[in-house]
């Protein structure tokens, strides 16, 4: 099978074995010499290549090429600018820079210049303040940050959130009065509060997505962010001689579009077009034009980003030979992709351009930074996440049936923004993070063919047999099965005699159908999926479609669209009941 060109860095491994059943596995390469602050990268591009373009975002109508840019020169000059600005404010490490909106240019800078500055920036997700209507979360952010200076692009959007959250003594900035921050010079008071930023200064806060209760501030140190991109560039090596373009949604409040993919631009030299699309019925067709003006050469998003393209790939060929004209590597995170939609992703590939594209993913969390584990550029199947990368240690503990990771590292958080308990709880005696993930060997008898994801530990449970019920691989191949009909499961049968399942339909694929045909659908696949079943832990014996969606006030979803089971079968526990009802109601769907 041929694949298109791309360089990828060494990587093997040792596996050493410790007391208890415990293992070790690193990497026999050691980790190369990175700038110790992310924005030293900043310092760097804008004097080798001052104009270049660094971000970019639509101007609308009024822009001749229709994308407002900022060079690397311009972005320094723009960021040390804030940097000037924020050191005339009462703001701290003590009262953070919070960010409300979304990706934006001036978002960018504020970013980039509260770093110089060596003040903490929490970005936060547009969900706490758009979607929601209690704003629980958005108040727990804004009492653990406590905030001293806060950015929300639009005042009209955003006034219900900023009502309820906003301190009365700190500064709100708007789109229209950024010019408050950058319009004020720098001097070289910047200089001398930058020569004060050192490895252990912390960057920003990234606030987890809450999937297993209420958001936790990470703090993101330099070094964890500097460190994070020699870990990607050590694998990438290609971005070298072919710096990455991107055109990217993906939110800088997240782990994955803040710290992976704005970094990785900045890093390598590279330019960052901002999609104000999205992969919904909504909003995919601004993200197809953004990609036929940008033609990336990586292509990165969420599971779903992916699926998005396919009906574009079909009907628009013009698209889909631009979309593959430089393309080097599809990267998805966030969800594991399944395997139908890899298929398809390659076969258009292959129709394309006669060859494949390199498919490219991770493990990580928000507390690594998020590089943890990499594949190889073999990565040949949907859920296998490869090996742990130079700089980055890993650990495997027996849990009951299970391999628990645990990682340690440069680029792992140094803990939760005042909440010590929190962080106690997740290292271990040897200072190795509890991610919460299982890993099982791709082949027993050779690490070196890498580990495939074998699910959250938080979310198995045991069946009133007590046998264990392994959720991930069951959810994964729920979803594989149900494709494209089910957006997503909640499996539920915690000591109860059978697995059963809360199912979420695809608002796309379902959109048509009557509720009888959407149920007839379910019950087929349902029935056939249990037939494959080998035992009690890996059958589906009931099923119910929910007609509800889930609630981020709630707590069963998070800003980025990951359900919380937990919170999902506490609040729906009268349907579970149904479930388990002797005589189950009409609406129980029974393999």
């Amino acid at each position: 099978m041929k694949f298109r060109d791309v360089r990828f860095g060494p990587n093997a491994v040792t596996l050493t074995r410790g007391s208890h059943g415990s293992m070790y596995v690193k990497s026999i390469y050691p980790l190369g010499s990175y700038l110790p602050r992310l924005t030293d990268s900043l310092d760097y591009w804008a004097e080798k290549a001052p104009d270049r373009i660094f971000l970019a975002q639509r101007a609308g109508a009024g822009n001749a090429n229709g994308w407002r840019t900022l060079t690397y020169a311009q972005a320094r000059a723009g960021a040390r600018n804030v940097a000037q600005a924020l050191l005339h404010r009462p703001v701290s490490v003590d009262r953070p820079v919070a960010v409300l909106s979304g990706n934006d240019l001036e978002h960018a800078l504020i970013e980039l210049g509260a770093m110089y500055a060596g003040i903490p920036y929490a970005p936060v997700s547009t969900a706490y303040s758009l979607i929601s209507t209690d704003f629980g979360k958005l108040r727990h952010i804004f009492g653990l940050l406590t905030p001293g200076l806060v950015y929300a692009a639009d005042a009209k959007a955003f006034a219900k959130a900023l009502d309820a959250v906003m301190p009365k003594d700190a500064e709100l900035i708007t789109a229209e009065t950024f010019s408050k921050l950058s319009g004020t010079q720098a001097t070289d008071a910047v200089d001398r509060a930058y020569e004060r930023v050192g490895p252990d200064t912390i960057a920003k806060i990234l606030f987890t997505s809450g999937s297993t209760g209420v958001p936790k501030g990470v703090i993101n140190t330099q070094q964890m962010l500097a460190s994070n991109q020699q870990i990607v560039r050590s694998i990438l090596a290609f971005v070298e001689e072919e710096p990455p373009v991107l055109c990217d949604w993906m939110p800088w409040n997240h782990t994955f579009g803040g710290n992976h993919d704005f970094g990785f631009v900045l890093s390598n030299g590279g330019s960052l077009y901002i999609d104000e699309g999205r992969p919904t019925p909504a909003l995919i067709e601004t993200t197809i034009r953004n990609l036929e003006d940008v033609r990336p050469n990586v292509f990165l998003g969420v599971p779903k980003a992916f699926e998005s393209l396919l009906p574009f790939f079909r009907d628009r060929p013009g698209f889909r030979q631009k979309f593959f004209s430089r393309l080097k590597l599809f990267y998805y995170a966030g969800a594991g992709l399944s395997q139908p939609v890899w298929d398809e992703l390659q076969r258009h590939a292959m129709e394309e351009c006669g060859e494949q594209i390199v498919m490219f993913t991770g493990l990580g969390s928000t507390e690594t930074g998020p590089a943890g584990l990499f594949p190889g550029k073999d990565l040949r199947r949907a859920g296998d996440v490869g090996l742990p990368p130079p700089g980055v240690e890993l650990k495997l503990v027996p849990a009951g049936d299970k391999l628990e990771l645990r990682l340690r590292g440069p680029s792992i958080m140094p803990g939760y923004w005042r909440q010590p308990e929190l962080t106690r709880a997740v290292f271990d005696e040897e200072g190795y993070y509890k991610i919460g993930d299982a890993l099982k060997f791709v082949d027993q008898d050779d690490v070196s063919k890498g580990f495939h994801f074998d699910g959250r530990l938080a979310e198995d449970f045991k069946l009133s047999t007590g046998t264990w019920v392994s959720v991930g691989p069951l959810r994964a191949r729920f979803l594989h099965h149900c494709s494209p009909y089910a957006q997503d499961v909640v499996i539920a049968g915690h000591e109860r005699d059978d697995v059963t399942a809360l199912i979420f339909p695809s608002h796309d694929a379902c959109r048509d159908l009557t509720p009888d045909q959407t149920r007839e659908i379910f019950e087929r696949l349902l029935h056939e999926l249990a037939a494959k079943g080998t035992g009690s832990s890996n059958r589906i014996a009931r099923a119910m479609i929910m007609t509800e969606p889930p609630s981020i006030d709630k707590h069963e979803v998070t800003d980025k669209g990951s359900l919380n089971q937990g919170a999902i079968l506490r609040n729906r526990a009268d349907l579970v009941e149904e479930l388990y009802a002797a005589q189950p109601p009409a609406r129980v769907i029974v393999a």
